[in-house]
C-alpha cells in the first residue's frame, strides 16, 4: 500500500468509526498492510487482499481477554 492509498483508508476509517483519534501506519518490513492505531495504541492490522485486479482491505482486531477487565 502506498501513502496516497494509506490516507484514503485513514479518511475513511475515521468517518466509519466516528473518531479523529484513529491513525493508520504503514509498515516498514510490509507492503500488503499496515496498523491502525487509537490514541497511539494499536488496535489492529488493516491487509491488503488483491484478486482478478479487485483490491479490498481486511482489519483484523484481537481482543485479549485482559484488555475486557478495564
Amino acid at each position: 500500500m502506498d501513502k496516497k492509498e494509506i490516507q484514503r483508508l485513514e479518511t475513511y476509517l475515521k468517518k466509519r468509526f466516528n473518531t479523529s483519534a484513529l491513525e493508520v501506519r504503514h509498515r516498514a518490513t510490509k507492503k500488503d498492510s499496515a496498523e491502525v492505531y487509537i490514541d497511539d495504541e494499536f488496535v489492529g492490522v488493516l491487509y491488503l487482499d488483491e484478486e482478478d485486479g479487485e483490491r479490498s482491505y481486511d482489519l483484523n482486531i484481537a481482543i485479549l481477554g485482559i484488555d475486557l477487565d478495564d
